[in-house]
């Protein structure tokens, strides 16, 4: 009797977790739309979303409402990374600190009023403003002013050749002035228009009829928030939702061959890689990270934690689809343990005692690689990397934290390896990720203690020089080193996998992740 009630209790809680986010309304037609009012509604299944504010200025949120269609940028890049005017119609290069940006006229606001210079200054300064926690990633502008009512200047303290690249992020969404109470009711110029929020749990938004940019298809659209992929999964298959991104790859076969449902994928700039703790011996050797680097199988690690279609095997840092990638002209590490081992040995590392683990300074060495919950990829890849350190001869242990516990131990310099995920390129420049990480400068530098001068010039240079092909050449001298130095060690390029029914239309992925739902999104049959 115990048994039964125990797996009772087991399927209630299953069912509560794949439905509790949907509402209790079904969708009461195959073609998405409700069979009383002919609307078209879309539900999507979405990873991550906003738990307090929905002002895009406040930490990462605006890339929430940016994927719902509330808010745009002056600039924005297309599904193939191509960088184009959104609310921006040109910009001009006056001289090497000043950029003029011509706006596009006659586009209103969700409330009604006007876009214009007052409301784009007024958007940037609430980021530029010290007081905003990502006021440092603009820190490079000395002032935003008005040239006549659609022209805006934007002066830079120095040259700064990714300013209009940097314009894309959507923490510097163009919001309506006049919204009183941008935290609860956001007001932008997208597609959709705020409808409601449950905080965690639910974002909805409606069609906006007055959109400047043509027709928008979908009449309503609630995006849940479900942490849990398999969850996902399961919602999208149960005909719950119409879209659910990123499905896991175990997954990803159980829908492809369901004749409802089809599989989009597509590489993503997100980059999973290890910080190795160049403070801590032995791995201060560089010797010792490029065998850390042998000894791993990228391959394996991709078809074991990823059923072989989450991603692909990294080279450097960057995707192949990035057009600043060095990935056709180097060979990256291939999977040599033999060549990891004899790296070790130069490094005074063997098995001194005979016992089949190898040894530094008369102690058997052992390193511990940690790593965070909420991308449930890594745990099983760190799983996959210790096996094979293991396989060289060094002991190896895996610790999977809560996400501000780990940045806490980072900051301390509390570990040996942890293993992250990152979008290395939203802005679509390098020097967003290249000056984070590799400056000696940059804030997550500070964790792995890497410090090169000629990489610090490099990036400088780039930063400074206004010529693409220049630039180009700085920051593949940028990478080439970094691979060569190992102060990360870079696993996998992510693929992300969207699950979608059929009757969806006009879905495309976008690489930086930024984009999701858009105009041209729409339920067949209507």
């Amino acid at each position: 009797m115990k048994t039964v009630i125990i797996m009772l209790i087991f399927i209630i809680s299953l069912s509560v977790l794949v439905t509790g986010c949907i509402e209790s309304e079904p969708k009461t037609s195959d073609n998405g739309t409700n069979a009383q009012s002919d609307k078209q509604t879309l539900d999507a299944a979405m990873i991550f979303g906003p738990s307090e504010s929905l002002d895009p200025a406040y930490k990462w949120v605006g890339w929430y409402t940016r994927k719902a269609g509330i808010y745009e940028t002056l600039f924005s890049y297309d599904e193939n990374m191509n960088l184009q005017p959104e609310l921006a119609k040109s910009y001009e290069q006056v001289n090497n600190t000043t950029w003029k940006i011509n706006l596009e006229e006659n586009i209103e606001f969700h409330d009604g009023s006007q876009l214009n210079a007052d409301a784009v200054i007024y958007s940037l300064e609430r980021v530029i403003d010290p007081s905003n926690n990502r006021s440092s990633q603009y820190d490079f502008i000395k002032s935003v002013s008005k040239i006549d009512d659609y022209t805006v200047k934007i002066e830079t303290k120095k040259p700064y050749a990714p300013t209009i690249a940097s314009l894309t992020d959507p923490v510097v969404s163009i919001v309506s002035p006049n919204a009183s109470d941008i935290d609860n009711n956001p007001v932008g110029t997208g597609p959709f228009k705020f409808d409601s929020f449950d905080k965690g749990i639910k974002l909805s938004v409606v069609n906006n009829k007055n959109y400047w940019n043509g027709d928008v298809e979908l009449d309503e659209v609630n995006l849940y928030y479900v942490s849990d992929p398999v969850t996902r999964s399961m919602q999208l298959q149960g005909k719950d939702v119409d879209i659910a991104r990123g499905i896991p790859p175990e997954e990803e076969g159980v829908i492809r061959n369901k004749s409802d449902f089809e599989i989009k994928s597509r590489e993503a700039l997100r980059t999973a890689f290890m910080y190795v703790n160049t403070k801590k011996p032995p791995l201060d050797d560089v010797n010792v990270r490029r065998a850390l680097n042998y000894a791993i199988d990228r391959e394996q690690a991709v078809n074991t934690a990823l059923e072989g279609v989450g991603g692909t095997p990294a080279k450097s840092l960057y995707p192949s689809v990035l057009q600043w990638s060095v990935n056709d002209e180097i060979d990256g590490y291939n999977h040599n343990p033999e060549k990891a081992k004899q790296l070790l040995s130069d490094a005074g590392i063997s098995d001194t005692d005979g016992d089949g683990w190898l040894d530094y300074q008369g102690e058997t060495l052992e390193l511990t690689i940690k790593t965070y919950q909420s991308r449930p990829e890594l745990k099983p890849t760190t799983e996959v990397i210790a096996t094979q350190f293991k396989d060289i001869g060094i002991k190896t242990n895996v610790r999977v934290l809560e996400s501000g516990a780990l940045s806490s131990d980072m900051n301390n310099g509390n570990y040996d390896l942890a293993l992250y995920a990152w979008g290395v390129a939203p802005t679509g420049d390098p020097d967003y990720f290249l000056s984070k990480h590799f400056e000696s400068t940059g804030t997550n530098a500070e964790w792995t203690g890497y410090n090169n001068s000629d990489v610090d010039r490099w990036i400088e240079l780039g930063r400074e020089t206004m010529n693409n092909t220049k630039r180009k050449h700085y920051y593949d001298e940028v990478q080439k080193q970094v691979i060569k130095d190992s102060p990360e060690i870079f696993v996998f390029n992510y693929k992300e996998i969207v699950g979608e029914r059929k009757n969806v239309e006009g879905y495309r992925i976008y690489p930086n992740e930024i984009t999701f739902l858009t105009e041209n999104v729409r339920i067949n049959g209507e």
